[in-house]
C-alpha cells in the first residue's frame, strides 16, 4: 500500500469519526439555536474541518478566484459538480446555505440527521415533477429568509473532462425571485474523484463567476439565463484545462 494510500484510508477514517462526533452533539446542541447560529455549529465549522483535513491529510488543497463576484444578498448558486469535494467547501464557504439533496441523505445515522435541521430541500428524484414544484416552493422560502441556495444544474456528479446539461430549476427560482443566479467552475473531480476512495494531491482551481440576473421575465427569460450560466461554467472550464475544445453539454444519461 503506497504513502498516499495509507494517508487516503486515515483521511477517512477521521472524517467518519468526526461526523459521528458532530452529528452527536448536533442532535444534543442544535435545535435549541436559532437557524443562522444552528448552521455555523452543524455544517460550516464541520464542511470547512473536511475542507482542512482533505489539505493535511491527503494533500488536496483549493485556489478560489472571483471572490469579487460575490452579491452582498444572498442568491442562486449554480455550481459544477463533480466530487464531495464542492458540496463540503461551498457549505463551509457560503452561509446560511440551504441545498438541493437527495431524500435519501437525510437517513444517513448521525450526519444525515444533523443535516435535516438545516432546512435543506430533500427532493424525491423518482418524482421529478413533484421535486420541480418543491424546489421552487422551498427555495423561495430560504431566499426570503436570507439563505442562500445551491443547485448542482447538471443533476448529479459528471466525471472530469464532461458536462452535464443544466437544468433550468436554478434559473427559474432566480428569476421569480428577482435575484441574480452565481455560476461557479471547478475542476474537484480531478483530484477527488466521482468513483473510487482515491484522492490525489494537487489544487483544486475554483472560480466564481459574474453575477447574472435575467433579462425580462418568464420562460424565454429563464431559459436565457439558464444558458448564460451554462455557457460561462462551460467557457471557464475549457480556460482552466478542464474541458476539451469539442466537449459540449450533454444529458446526464449521456455523460454517465
Amino acid at each position: 500500500m503506497t504513502v498516499q494510500a495509507i494517508r487516503t484510508v486515515l483521511f477517512y477514517l477521521l472524517l467518519s469519526f468526526s461526523a459521528f462526533v458532530w452529528g452527536t452533539l448536533s442532535l444534543l446542541i442544535a435545535p435549541f439555536l436559532p437557524f443562522k447560529a444552528r448552521y455555523r455549529f452543524i455544517a460550516q465549522a464541520w464542511c470547512k474541518f473536511a475542507v482542512w483535513l482533505a489539505t493535511w491529510m491527503v494533500g488536496v488543497r483549493y485556489e478560489l478566484k472571483g471572490v469579487e463576484n460575490i452579491p452582498s444578498q444572498p442568491c442562486v448558486i449554480l455550481a459544477k459538480h463533480q466530487s464531495t469535494w464542492e458540496t463540503f467547501f461551498l457549505t463551509g464557504y457560503f452561509a446560511p446555505l440551504s441545498q438541493v439533496l437527495k431524500r435519501e441523505l437525510l437517513f444517513v445515522p448521525f450526519f444525515g440527521w444533523a443535516m435535516a435541521l438545516l432546512k435543506p430541500i430533500a427532493i424525491d428524484r423518482s418524482q421529478p415533477k413533484l421535486a420541480l414544484k418543491q424546489m421552487a416552493k422551498q427555495g423561495d422560502e430560504r431566499l426570503k429568509q436570507g439563505a442562500w441556495v445551491l443547485i448542482f444544474p447538471e443533476g448529479t456528479r459528471v466525471p472530469t473532462g464532461q458536462i452535464g446539461k443544466f437544468s433550468r430549476g436554478g434559473a427559474a427560482l432566480a428569476v421569480n425571485a428577482n435575484l441574480p443566479v452565481l455560476p461557479i467552475a471547478h475542476n474537484a473531480g480531478q483530484y477527488w474523484p466521482k468513483n473510487g476512495w482515491a484522492k490525489f494531491p494537487g489544487t483544486i482551481q475554483v472560480v466564481i463567476g459574474p453575477a447574472m440576473y435575467a433579462e425580462g421575465e418568464g420562460p424565454r427569460a429563464i431559459t436565457e439565463l439558464n444558458q448564460r450560466a451554462e455557457n460561462w461554467v462551460v467557457q471557464t472550464l475549457r480556460d482552466m484545462g478542464e474541458l476539451p475544445p469539442e466537449a459540449t453539454p450533454q444529458t446526464v444519461a449521456e455523460a454517465s
